[in-house]
């Protein structure tokens, strides 16, 4: 077609040059060789092909415009952390990566209802009415993973839909709330021993007898320890939280440190026929913390590993490298073991594998929680390593100072 109004235009341009040149030719006056000329350009302009319709040009823009506003939309879904959806008549329109990890890589293209899979998301994104706000999803990932969903109505009618994972912060309010009921249940036990006694005690017949009264003297005076032992713990763990951000940095020698943890536990290490033994391995293990503190610490591990080692078999400190400017303080007993799936656990306040006898020995259910927070503060970590009918090893690493 190009070619054709080329041609047109050519021999509407030749055709008026020869009729100048006739013109000429003929004689005829310069006035109408002018006409002939300018007969040849209307020709000329009349051979032109009509400009496009404005519809056309309209339509070319507002397409032009979309493609400009999906590319903006897709930059704003990838520049999200969080799961991110563009939802437009049922349909996923777009989805961040975060959105594919989640909800799987085929989504974009399907009804929303089959990637989001949970009724009060589909309620939301395909009933009547704005379809903005927000929505709480449960299990959508997991079955207790939770989610706040979050839809954004925009102005072709499309919605943002941003997804906020909530279990975390669920899990904390969780985690504070058994706190609450376990410390609860831990200080409520012994003091309701205590008003038992005590009341019992009221009696003439049972005062009198002086053999009762001894014994039941005995048993209150253990359980008012154990709950003095609970508040030490919980007053020692708010503390320890409280400095977290303080990294200390008092060099401690942990050789003599040891010497005098083992020493502080010799009534229980006599009584149980477990001697101590302490192993070094790494040249000058001194670290930068709070003294007292990591004797804590020590005590807290050593006594456990006492408590629940085989009764005669030997607990060991071993201290060694542990690379990267580390140094690894592991405490090893030859006890039962804890199985796999408890270990995890094991540092969440007053969590026992096994209740009544941690109780038995007197534990407070708060010491391996201390000793975690603790190796946090000095910027360290601790490590339960366990098998059962062998032992447990509990690893702490400290940086050195």
């Amino acid at each position: 077609m190009e070619g054709r109004s080329t041609s047109r235009r050519a021999s509407a341009l030749l055709l008026g040059g020869i009729g100048l040149a006739a013109a000429l030719l003929a004689g005829a006056p310069l006035l109408a060789a002018l006409l002939a000329l300018l007969a040849g350009a209307a020709a000329v302009l009349l051979l032109r092909p009509a400009p496009p319709a404005v519809p056309a040009i309209v339509a070319a823009q507002r397409e032009s415009d979309n493609d400009a506003a999906i590319l903006r939309v897709e930059e704003l879904l990838g520049s999200l952390d969080e799961p991110a959806l563009l939802v437009r008549d049922r349909r996923v329109r777009g989805a961040n990566e975060a959105a594919r990890l989640l909800l799987g890589a085929h989504i974009e293209g399907t009804d929303v209802r089959l990637a989001l899979r949970h009724p009060a998301a589909a309620e939301r994104l395909t009933g009547e009415g704005p379809g903005e706000g927000r929505t709480e999803l449960i299990g959508l990932g997991g079955a207790e993973r939770q989610w706040l969903m979050r839809v954004k109505r925009l102005s072709d009618g499309s919605r943002l839909v941003r997804l906020t994972d909530l279990s975390q912060i669920r899990a904390a309010e969780q985690m504070r709330a058994d706190f609450i009921a376990n410390a609860s249940h831990e200080l409520r036990t012994p003091l309701a021993t205590l008003l038992g006694f005590l009341e019992t005690l009221q009696d003439d017949e049972t005062a009198s007898d002086a053999q009762t009264r001894r014994r039941f003297i005995e048993i209150m005076t253990g359980e008012a320890s154990r709950m003095r032992a609970i508040i030490d713990d919980l007053i020692s763990l708010s503390r320890i939280e409280s400095e977290r951000f303080d990294a200390p940095a008092e060099p401690v020698d942990l050789v003599p440190l040891i010497q005098s943890v083992k020493e502080s536990v010799s009534v229980l290490s006599d009584r149980r026929g477990s001697p101590v033994e302490i192993e070094v391995e790494a040249p000058a293990p001194i670290v930068a913390g709070d003294r007292a503190q990591l004797a804590q610490l020590l005590r807290n591990l050593v006594t456990n590993a006492l408590n629940y080692g085989r009764s005669g078999a030997p607990v060991r400190i071993r201290i060694e490298e542990g690379g990267g400017g580390m140094l690894r303080i592991r405490v090893i007993d030859q006890g039962e073991g804890i199985p796999a799936d408890q270990i995890p656990r094991l540092t969440e306040r007053f969590y026992r594998v096994d209740a009544g006898r941690s109780r038995a020995v007197g534990g407070t259910g708060l010491g391996l929680a201390i000793a975690k927070h603790i190796a946090l503060r000095h910027r360290g970590r601790l490590e339960i390593v366990s098998k059962l009918g062998e032992g447990t090893s509990v690893r702490v690493h400290l940086p050195r100072a």
